[in-house]
Formats: C-alpha cells, sequence, structure tokens
C-alpha cells in the first residue's frame, strides 16, 4: 500500500508538472510581445550566484581545516612522507585551478546576465587560447602521472630480499593470511583445493607448505621491508593500511603485491595517539558486497626480536590440521612419495 501511495503521489506530481509546463507554452503563444526572454528574478539570480560562490568556497576550506587531524593520519612507513608530498601538490594545482575556474564562472553569470539592450558578440576561434589551455593542463598532468608511477613503481617492484613475505588473501568478508615457516619460503597454492578448511588453497605437493601457518591476527616487524603478496577468492577487494599510505587491489586470478617499511610499533602510534585502544587495521576499500563494512583484520607492528618470538610461537597448518593433511595425503598418495618422505623428515 505504501508503495501504491507513492506511485500516485508520483504520478500527481508528473501531471502537475505538465499542466504548469501547458500553461507556459499557452501563454507565450498568446503574448502579444515578440521578447524572447522576460525574467524580474534575473538579477536577483545574478546575484544569488555569487552568494552561492562565496559560501562553496569558505564551506570548503572550513571543513577541510576542520577535520584535518581525521583525514590526514599520522605516517607510519618510510614511503609515506613520499606520498603524501605527491597527493598535496596534486590537492593543491587541482583546488586552484578549481577555485579559478569557479570565480570566472560565476563572475560571467553575474556580468553578463541578460539585458535587453545588450548584443552578445560572437566569437568564433582563438588559436593562441586553445593551444595554451591545451598544453599547460597537458605538461601538468603528464609531470603529475609519470612522479606517481614512479613511486608506484617502487612500492610494487621487486621487494628487498630480506623482506618479510606474507600472504594476503581476501574474501567475503575477511581477510586470511598465511606466512612462510623455518624454511622461510611461502609454499604454493591451488585455488581447486580451496574449501571450508583450506581456506586459501595450500597445495601440499610443494614441500616449502609444509611448515607454512596461517595466524588470526597479523604481525609485521619495524624497520623491515615487508611484503605482501595479494589475491582475491571471489571478488575485488582492496587491501587498504591508511597509517603506511598503502593500497593495492586484491583481483581474483590475478595476483598482486605491495611492499613497505614499518617505522612505528603499535606501541609508540598508541602513545602518540593518546588512545590505548588504537590498532593498525587492514581495510577492505572496495565496495564488495553487503559486509563490506566489516571487513577489516587487525594489524601489529612490534620489534622485530618480539616478531620473530611471536613468529617461532606458531604452529604450522598441518599441525593444526592433521587429519586433513591425512586425507590430503592418502588421496594424493601415488603423485605424493616425495612429499610424504620430506613431512616424516621434518
Amino acid at each position: 500500500m505504501n508503495f501504491i501511495f507513492l506511485l500516485i503521489g508520483l504520478l500527481l506530481v508528473i501531471v502537475l508538472f505538465q499542466i504548469f509546463r501547458s500553461s507556459e507554452i499557452l501563454g507565450a503563444a498568446t503574448k502579444k510581445t515578440s521578447k524572447l526572454f522576460e525574467d524580474g528574478n534575473n538579477r536577483y539570480n545574478a546575484i544569488l550566484g555569487v552568494i552561492f560562490l562565496i559560501g562553496l568556497i569558505f564551506s570548503i576550506f572550513w571543513y577541510a581545516i576542520k577535520e584535518y587531524k581525521n583525514y590526514n593520519l599520522p605516517i607510519a612507513s618510510e614511503h609515506a612522507p613520499d606520498v603524501e608530498l605527491l597527493f598535496w601538490v596534486t590537492m593543491a594545482i587541482t583546488m586552484s585551478v578549481f577555485v579559478v575556474t569557479q570565480i570566472v564562472m560565476f563572475y560571467f553569470g553575474y556580468k553578463y546576465q541578460y539585458q535587453e539592450d545588450r548584443i552578445a558578440e560572437y566569437y568564433t576561434e582563438n588559436n593562441k587560447l586553445e593551444i595554451i589551455w591545451t598544453i599547460i593542463p597537458a605538461i601538468v598532468l603528464t609531470v603529475l602521472i609519470g612522479w606517481g608511477l614512479y613511486k608506484w613503481n617502487e612500492v610494487t617492484g621487486p621487494a628487498p630480499a630480506d623482506s618479510e613475505v606474507i600472504e594476503l588473501v581476501g574474501y567475503q568478508f575477511a581477510w586470511a593470511s598465511r606466512y612462510p615457516g623455518d624454511d622461510n619460503k611461502l609454499g604454493s597454492y591451488n585455488y581447486k583445493l580451496t574449501d571450508v578448511e583450506n581456506i586459501v588453497g595450500i597445495d601440499f605437493s610443494d614441500s616449502a607448505s609444509l611448515d607454512d601457518f596461517m595466524p588470526r591476527e597479523i604481525h609485521i616487524p619495524k624497520g623491515k621491508p615487508v611484503l605482501l603478496k595479494i589475491r582475491a577468492r571471489d571478488v575485488i577487494h582492496s587491501v587498504y593500511l591508511p597509517y603506511f599510505r598503502a593500497q593495492m587491489n586484491a583481483v581474483p586470478g590475478m595476483p598482486t603485491q605491495l611492499w613497505f617499511i614499518p617505522t612505528k610499533t603499535t606501541q609508540e602510534m598508541r602513545e602518540e595517539m593518546g588512545n590505548d585502544n588504537f590498532n593498525y587495521e587492514i581495510i577492505c576499500n572496495k565496495i564488495c558486497g553487503r559486509a563490506h563494512f566489516s571487513m577489516k583484520q587487525n594489524l601489529i607492528v612490534e620489534e622485530e626480536w618480539e616478531y620473530i618470538k611471536w613468529k617461532k610461537s606458531q604452529d604450522s597448518w598441518i599441525k593444526k590440521n592433521p587429519d586433513y593433511f591425512a586425507n590430503f595425503l592418502k588421496n594424493n598418495a601415488n603423485d605424493l612419495a616425495v612429499l610424504n618422505n620430506d613431512y616424516e623428515r621434518n
């Protein structure tokens, strides 16, 4: 019934609008004057346009200053200052252009408001002006894009040899992480092996997978490169680490990666922000479904010795899931003789 009433109301609005338009057309047809434009509010509209412009610019800068601390978060990685500089240079250029173009647009609306005795000038072309407003933006954009691409290639390219490697898999609506064990080599995966228990599809036919472990929370060391090898199981997600100024999409069927060097532990950030409950988070920055808002994962940054101690305390995935691994060996006995020997030896 609510939908029916809403539909009736909408139809009434449409009917009234059509009646109004019909009366306007009829009035214009029966007018004895030949004037093309008659509007007593013309000057008021021009003035209101200028007032709107002033209010708009004031509101933008007032809100940006007022909320500065909320969107300009503390920096916690080595490459973050470069990203901040690129961001603010881009913001300064684009905001300057925005303000200038809005002022010109509303000024023209006020200055050239309709006047009965004014005749418009027909301005055909100006090659010099067109070259200026084409070449200058092209140069500025080339510099900004080239600068951004250079920084992008740094954090998405090959990571340092001593990086801590962590696999991060996004799925609706959570993150799963996998670490290499004592061999410091992350094992292979196979999407065909993904199920309720083996949620990232660990492939145990690769002996490097035998000591891999999957913790409930993600730990990384301060001052050491961390390489995130990123995948998605279902739809596109996005690994977003705002305090590290790092973000990378997680795309099904297309592994991506991102590396950075943390500069502040979780405890140091808590002291800096005066918040004992602060935690770094991995946030999904793509609208990936109904529960997208809840797709968060705590990330703990600690001193390297603390990280090593935590890592040593973790049990491998197969140790926590012996029945699953036993079934895997049974179902693949003919192909896994070498793997079985490696397992017994380890």
